[in-house]
């Protein structure tokens, strides 16, 4: 073995503490980039085989009622290489032992009992066949949360009446991967199924003999997807059709290109911190290394080593310390990702998990790793190599220290000599001290990133459950009706207050930007803060205004105005719209007529895309006189098992929400994925955090060990001596705190903007407890390294180390 190698050997033996804290730095880095890249490929190549296998469609549209024999029309559209027809409605769901009203979403199967398009993977029993009347196959969540099995029964309300429906199978569907039912932000798998029934028994449930409301379509390679749409609403058009559409907007596809959005932007925003770190690590460690060895560094040149060999010593240094963090980042990378993917797919309804390792994520990401710990020896090696022999093999000049502040001689007499001690090795040198500072900074940063969800998870459950929409309960009819039936709803038991609404299917347009979105008819008229002192001047509220409320960004209720839209504000953003521009209208259904509204107001909202109206004006639009589709309550909780049992056997309603319940089940799913990734995150913080504070402490310890043995010999105590290293480190970490909070602000706005979709957006709201949090985790690392280091210092040799030739 080489000279060289032998001394490459014993150095990584006497610093095995520092080169393990900056090999973790680097795992982490290496295992972020892995975890987020890892997990999305993984679930991308689960989701495209599954759609592939079991042939999930590229087209969907909905009509009002349709013959069967369009469907003839419909396979001769050019570029369609499948169609099935269907039919598909709601019903209120009566489960025995559970107290709520459950929604299912009723599809039918084709008369064969197979169907063509969006195939299901049956996990146990058998799809009802054709001639069965009572059979339902139902997805495998709902029977989960029900303990349902072959030959379980439940009843439900099928076009009015109520029926006992037996269970032959459990099955899943590559269209219902995420499935939520009307109302509700999350899947709810005890209130909300999907039931797959023979044809012929939904066609008689529903008075839709020969006839359906729903298509799904298959397109060629070649095909072009915006004619096949028109056309395909051209042919829907005078059977109701509600606007045909592409995965894009099919809901539980476009979640799942959210989530992966999400991890797209984990790995672009979280591995650059930890590498950059890893460049800062590496940097520090080797620049007061080789200032520590100059006078190895000069013998070694004295001796006929050249330039070349001394850089490549310090650089198989470096290598070696990467290589270890590397492989342990593959360990962690590859363990984190299978975790996370196993965890998509439990929150996903996947038949199967397809794991991807590929080669290229693991040579990229050592790439990557090893050029950041590569630019990091950069500054240190080229001092190595530029350092003449005569010069290297000299003691370094002893440090010019200077009065510290000549104006506050008065103030130091109140200051021990130790702190000014620590004081003038800081301000002597500026550029070492700023960045471990720097370093601690980035730490706090990270863990700020990883924390911050918590804050703005808790503000979007106030913001839409306490402040925005504040009913009990959304009660969905069966079909369009008079406004007069929301007194009959009012009299039910337990119903204290009533808000009517309506909502209409359109597709808005302004200049070149189109957005499919639905309508909400509101009350108008009225302030909606519920504090009617606040605008003496308007009329009386009407009875349950107050139960929803539009809300601006600083939270102020809006008042809905007489005309004109409401947008979201990203819905405003999307299309480019401001107060005062008149959006093109198509109305999707009733009159299909196309009008342009003026834009009134824009106002927050954290879930989907939504624009509202007064109820009364968007009638008028229409044409049509005072029409609902549905109520929002206030319930009194004496009377809430009557009321539901009345709302189980009422015909005239089809789906109900309850804000209770998806309150808890938004909370239990924010929790299970945000436990995950804060932990994961977190703990890579701590290994920054310490990496930083552990690798500062001990150069300095090596740095002023001569410094810190004359002290002892001069009589100071061992916890005085140990003490000018603990502050000039508690120095640091104070003036590190404030800035890693602003570093870690920035970088939490970088996230969400990668999180931010149609179909939610995450506020930037960071709670004090996350910026304490965040600050006392590395102060506690900084803690642990700062007591390794005493013991050091405890244990100082000092004839060894006052051996020094002057």
């Amino acid at each position: 073995m080489k000279a060289l190698d032998k001394k490459l050997l014993r150095d990584l033996m006497s610093m095995w503490a520092q080169a393990l804290a900056v090999a973790l730095v680097v795992a982490a880095g290496v295992a972020t980039l892995i975890l987020a890249v890892g997990a999305y490929r993984s679930l991308d190549e689960t989701r495209a085989a599954y759609y592939e296998r079991y042939r999930f469609a590229h087209v969907f549209a909905v009509a009002t009622r349709a013959p069967r024999g369009l469907m003839k029309r419909v396979l001769e559209l050019p570029g369609v290489a499948a169609a099935e027809a269907r039919i598909t409605k709601n019903a209120l769901l009566d489960i025995d032992r559970f107290t709520q009203p459950a929604t299912g979403l009723v599809i039918s199967l084709p008369s064969n009992g197979v169907p063509t398009l969006n195939r299901l993977y049956i996990r146990s029993g058998r799809l009802p066949q054709p001639g069965e009347t009572t059979a339902v196959a139902i997805n495998e969540d709902f029977a989960a949360a029900h303990d349902f099995r072959p030959g379980s029964q439940f009843k439900a309300l099928l076009g009015g009446r109520k029926r006992t429906l037996t269970v032959v199978g459990t099955v899943l569907s590559p269209e219902f991967i995420y499935s939520v039912g009307p109302g509700d932000f999350v899947p709810d798998d005890s209130r909300f199924g999907i039931l797959w029934m023979a044809e012929k028994a939904v066609e008689a449930a529903y008075n839709l003999e020969n006839a359906f409301n729903s298509v799904s379509l298959s397109l060629r390679r070649d095909a072009s997807q915006e004619d096949v749409i028109s056309r395909l609403d051209a042919l829907l058009e005078r059977y109701g059709g509600r606007g045909a559409y592409d995965r894009d907007d099919q809901f539980s596809h476009a979640f799942l290109d959210s989530e992966l959005d999400q991890l797209s932007a984990m790995a672009r925003v979280l591995p650059p911190i930890f590498l950059v770190v890893t460049a800062f690590l590496i940097n520090m460690v080797l620049t007061r290394l080789i200032a520590l060895e100059r006078e190895e560094i000069g013998l070694f040149k004295a001796l006929g080593y050249g330039r070349l060999a001394v850089a490549s010593h310090y650089l198989k240094l470096v290598m070696v310390i990467a290589a270890a963090g590397i492989v342990i980042g593959f360990g962690l990378g590859t363990w984190f990702g299978d975790l996370l993917t196993r965890l998509y797919g439990n929150f996903f309804h996947f038949p199967f998990l397809v794991f991807q390792r590929n080669v290229d994520v693991y040579v990229i990401s050592a790439i990557v790793a090893s050029t950041s710990a590569g630019l990091g020896t950069v500054r240190a090696v080229r001092s190595a190599i530029n350092l003449p022999p005569a010069v290297a093999m000299q003691p370094p000049a002893p440090a010019v220290y200077r009065r510290l502040w000549s104006r506050g001689a008065v103030l130091l007499r109140h200051v021990s000599q130790l702190t000014i001690m620590v004081f003038r090795h800081l301000m002597r040198w500026p550029l070492r001290a700023a960045t471990t500072t720097l370093g601690i900074a980035l730490a706090i940063a990270v863990l700020v990133t990883s924390l911050f969800p918590v804050g703005s998870v808790n503000f979007m459950v106030d913001f839409t459950f306490f402040q925005s929409d504040r009913q009990d309960a959304s009660i969905t009819f069966a079909s369009e009706t008079a406004d007069r039936v929301v007194q009959n709803v009012g009299r039910l038991p337990g119903v204290m207050v009533v808000e009517q609404f309506r909502t209409v299917s359109t597709k808005m347009r302004l200049r070149h930007n189109e957005r499919r979105v639905s309508i909400v008819g509101r009350p108008a008229g009225t302030y909606l803060t519920g504090d009617m002192s606040q605008a003496p001047d308007l009329p009386p509220r009407p009875t349950g205004i107050d139960l929803s409320r539009l809300l601006n960004v600083k939270q102020e209720p809006l008042a809905m105005p007489e005309t004109g839209l409401v947008l979201t504000e990203k819905l405003a953003l999307l299309l480019k719209a401001r107060r005062g521009d008149l959006v093109e209208v198509e109305f999707l259904e009733s009159s299909r007529r196309t009008v342009r509204v003026p834009v009134t107001e824009i106002f927050q909202s954290y879930f989907g895309l939504s624009a509202f109206m007064n109820i009364r004006a968007l009638n008028d639009l229409l044409d049509e006189g005072a029409v609902v589709t549905g109520v929002h309550i206030a319930i009194d909780e004496r009377f809430e098992e009557v009321l539901y049992g009345i709302i189980k056997n009422t015909p005239a309603l089809t789906a109900i929400a309850l804000r209770k319940a998806s309150l808890v089940k938004f909370r239990e799913t924010m929790a299970q994925n945000i436990v995950f990734m804060t932990g994961v995150y977190s703990t890579l913080g701590i290994i920054i955090a310490f990496g930083v504070a552990y690798n500062s402490a001990r150069i300095q310890l090596s740095e002023r060990a001569r410094e810190l043995a004359s002290l002892r010999v001069l009589g100071f105590t061992r916890a005085e001596v140990a003490r000018i290293l603990t502050t000039e480190l508690a120095i640091v970490t104070i003036i590190a705190v404030p800035i890693g909070w602003i570093l870690g602000r920035g970088f939490a706005w970088i996230l969400i903007q990668g999180f931010e979709s149609e179909l939610y957006r995450v506020p930037l709201v960071i709670e004090r407890s996350t910026y304490a949090q965040s600050a006392l985790i590395v102060i506690g690392a900084v803690v642990a390294s700062a007591l390794i280091v005493r013991r050091r210092v405890n244990r100082l040799d000092l004839i060894e180390v006052l051996k020094t030739r002057e």
